[in-house]
């Protein structure tokens, strides 16, 4: 595997692979191996540095990093707040279960101290009927690790 290759598998992974690099028109990408068209951290960064420096237009800019206008903005607000890690791709969807309320992670504990033999499966049905939210198997599983008795599993 090349450097190359390796670095693509890497950007892709951490979620910073652009996914149409062809669109970026940018000279300093046309030029020289250190700009990578790939690296959708380093696009964020070079044009929000031509606006901000090279007093260059936001649609120009966008148009030239094969960005849109919106992801100017988002990356100048994230940049702003954070700096540079602001430009990292973040984690999407919920940060913490919202399904599993402190009420609900109450009840699931009582009914498994009640009845130790009750599987995951059997728990979201249980809450599912109680609370009326669906839980997966699996999120009961990773919430009660620890809590479960260590034994034979149905």
């Amino acid at each position: 595997m090349s450097h190359s290759d390796k670095k693509l598998q890497s950007l892709k992974q951490h979620g910073s692979l652009n996914p149409r690099p062809e669109k970026v028109r940018h000279e300093l990408f046309a030029k020289d191996d250190f700009f990578d068209r790939h690296d959708l951290v380093q696009l964020k960064y070079e044009m929000l540095r031509s606006v901000r420096h090279d007093h260059q237009s936001i649609s120009q800019a966008s148009k030239d990093f094969g960005l849109s206008r919106v992801s100017f903005y988002q990356a100048l607000d994230s940049f702003e707040q954070q700096g540079v890690v602001g430009l990292s791709p973040q984690k999407r969807g919920p940060k913490t279960p919202h399904k599993l309320t402190w009420e609900v992670m109450a009840y699931i504990e009582q009914a498994m101290a009640e009845d130790p033999t009750l599987t995951p499966l059997e728990i979201s049905r249980i809450v599912e009927k109680k609370f009326a939210k669906t839980l997966h198997p699996r999120t009961i599983e990773k919430a009660t690790e620890g809590k479960r008795k260590k034994g034979p599993q149905r």
